[in-house]
């Protein structure tokens, strides 16, 4: 057996860089490159490895939060048939990267973190940075990332890669089981060699399948569907990922079933497709809800009904309404007592389309999806030209961003007020334009997240919606992405405050305590408001700034914008009052069940009042 002597750390990225994943044919190296920060416990072995062979392309980045972001942007985008590995030091670099693998986990998308860890030999412990305990010496501050990764593993010994990379590229290529993938690096063990088989190193072809439903259960899942007079369809995440809108679109226009999408799931079918109902669920259209409350049957595809999706469970409200789930995991194909169809989005909606016969809706529900459309646009229309004085509304914002944008355009987000109006109002063209992260709603995603889609889609203009929360919390790649040359436009809107949860706290009977961006005054937040000059933020990091405040200003700096060759930063102040209303929806926050004030009492009553539409699917 031929083999070859190596470090660890350079037998890693010499694995790695020959993975690639095959799906219809099409083959993709799987890894786009390595981000990173270097500290003292990556950069002697992982760091030396990543300069001895630039295979793998290394990118500086600034926060390692930031960078995991970056990496499930990338997979998001790539419909997760590639993604981006993440490597840090040891302490706060690795710890810094817990949130991004939680994100990248609750949206189920492929990234591979490769923390540094504390020595392995352990004479000369404590090390710097870190974390001591007086029961175990085996623990360090990695083992956090065992409960947001969907594989974790440490590297005591070189030889153990052997069979720990090749169960990380398992997991992360598998369609049902893809997240955050953890192997924690040791120090020591990065810089210790070994002979490795040769055969380690060869390009490995991780195929990803499209397993097929099993047939008793497709024939009766088309017998409900061919019984059902109001049948509706939910499309999620898992459509974009089995890249299977052809097949959707094909379905919806034999059957005449409308489709309604979650939040991953919006840019399956273009917002002008006849059979397009809109966002469905807490931040849904009063169409898609509606049609959700009548339904007898349910068909959702790639979906994990989260409470946004179900509204909270109150969704569906025919006493006699039936699921049939399509879903490559197991796990999300069992819920809501659905039949579970458990295979590839693409494959078993043809197969079940085959299967269904000649099934079509009836007219009078034909009629009613189309009168529901055109309400729809009528009311999209009017939140777009709301026209009101500066500060303008941010309905409109969306309005003038989405009207200027080309149909192979991307926008971004992921927190704050905007992912609901963005889900109700954005008009998608092309599946993959729309990319929000709103499995873990995380502020800080949206620069970090939208570098990583320009990355995976370097010919598209990138447009990144946030609010200035968002912005304060995580801005510094606008560096990275000026030092890489990937050009970004981000949008950000100005509204002095936390917006979303300062409606929600006044919903809840409360006064928006510290949701507004003021100055103190005795016991509150009541004094002026603090004025921060994003512009002046982002020119400082390098970016191209322009500030608007009328929508005419606003158009114009759009368009000075786009002609940048680097990134540019629009700012447009919003108003915090003006608010896209919510249709025919509700979410479960609770309220107090005892207060002083009476507002939060009222809250409280309408709480248990709308509680009573929950239900339970056995």
């Amino acid at each position: 057996m031929t083999v070859r002597k190596m470090t660890a750390a350079q037998a890693t990225i010499s694995f790695l860089k020959n993975q690639f994943s095959v799906r219809d044919g099409k083959q993709h190296q799987f890894f786009g490159g390595c981000l990173g920060i270097f500290g003292h416990g990556n950069v002697a072995g992982l760091g030396q490895a990543l300069e001895q062979d630039p295979a793998l392309r290394y990118y500086l980045f600034r926060n390692e939060q930031a960078m995991v972001h970056a990496a499930a942007g990338f997979a998001k985008s790539s419909f997760r048939m590639r993604t981006l590995i993440c490597t840090s030091s040891i302490g706060p670099g690795a710890t810094n990267m817990l949130t991004g693998a939680a994100a990248a986990t609750v949206n189920r998308l492929p990234v591979l973190l490769l923390p540094g860890d504390i020595f392995a030999r352990r004479n000369v412990a404590p090390v710097l940075q870190q974390l001591e305990s007086s029961s175990k010496q085996d623990i360090s501050v990695n083992d956090c990332f065992q409960p947001v990764s969907r594989y974790w593993d440490r590297i005591y010994r070189p030889e153990q890669l052997l069979t720990s990379l090749p169960e990380a590229m398992r997991v992360l290529t598998s369609p049902s089981e893809t997240g955050a993938v953890t192997i924690c690096f040791p120090q020591d063990v990065q810089t210790e060699a070994f002979d490795f088989p040769e055969e380690f190193f060869r390009k490995r072809l991780w195929v990803i399948p499209r397993p097929r439903c099993d047939k008793n259960l497709l024939s009766e899942a088309a017998n409900w569907v061919r019984n059902s007079k109001r049948a509706l369809i939910i499309a999620g995440g898992g459509v974009l990922y089995s890249e299977a809108s052809e097949a959707l679109k094909r379905f919806a226009e034999a059957t005449g079933i409308p489709i309604c999408e979650t939040q991953a799931g919006k840019g399956s079918l273009p917002f002008d497709h006849p059979q397009q109902l809109g966002a469905v669920g807490v931040t849904g259209t009063p169409g898609a809800n509606t049609a959700a409350r009548e339904a007898d049957l349910i068909i959702g595809i790639g979906t994990r009904y989260s409470d946004f999706t179900s509204a909270s469970k109150t969704a569906f409200q025919n006493p006699f309404v039936r699921f049939i789930n399509i879903n490559v995991a197991e796990f999300d194909a069992y819920k809501h007592a659905a039949i579970p169809l458990t295979g590839d989005a693409l494959a078993t909606i043809d197969e079940l389309q085959l299967a269904s016969g000649n099934y079509q809706i009836d007219e009078s529900y034909r009629d009613t999806i189309q009168r529901l459309r055109s309400e729809w646009e009528i009311e999209v229309n009017r939140i777009h030209r709301s026209a009101i004085p500066p500060p303008i509304a941010q309905g409109e914002v969306i309005g003038i961003v989405n009207n200027f944008m080309q149909p192979s355009d991307i926008v971004v987000c992921a927190a704050g007020s905007l992912p609901g109006d963005l889900h109700k109002l954005w008009r998608t063209r092309e599946p993959g334009g729309y990319h929000m992260e709103y499995g873990y709603s995380c502020m800080g995603y949206e620069i970090a997240g939208g570098l990583g889609v320009k990355m995976a889609k370097p010919t598209s203009e990138v447009y990144i919606l946030l609010g200035d929360g968002s912005y304060l919390m995580m801005a510094q790649e606008i560096v990275t992405s000026l030092q890489e040359g990937y050009k970004l436009n981000i949008v950000l809107l100005d509204n002095h405050g936390f917006s979303s949860i300062g409606s929600l706290s006044r919903s809840c009977g409360n006064d928006g305590m510290g949701t507004n961006y003021r100055y103190r005054s005795g016991e509150k937040y009541d004094g002026q408001v603090i004025q921060v000059d994003f512009a002046a933020n982002a020119a400082s990091l390098g970016a191209w700034t322009m500030r608007a405040r009328t929508a005419e200003e606003f158009k114009a700096a759009l368009v000075l914008g786009r002609k940048q060759t680097k990134t540019s930063v629009v700012v447009i102040e919003t108003s915090y009052e003006e608010k896209v209303p919510g249709y025919e929806s509700w979410w479960d926050v609770p309220i107090a069940e005892v207060a002083e004030h009476d507002a939060v009492k009222e809250a409280r009553q309408r709480y248990e009042e709308a509680r009573k539409k929950e239900r339970f699917f056995f």
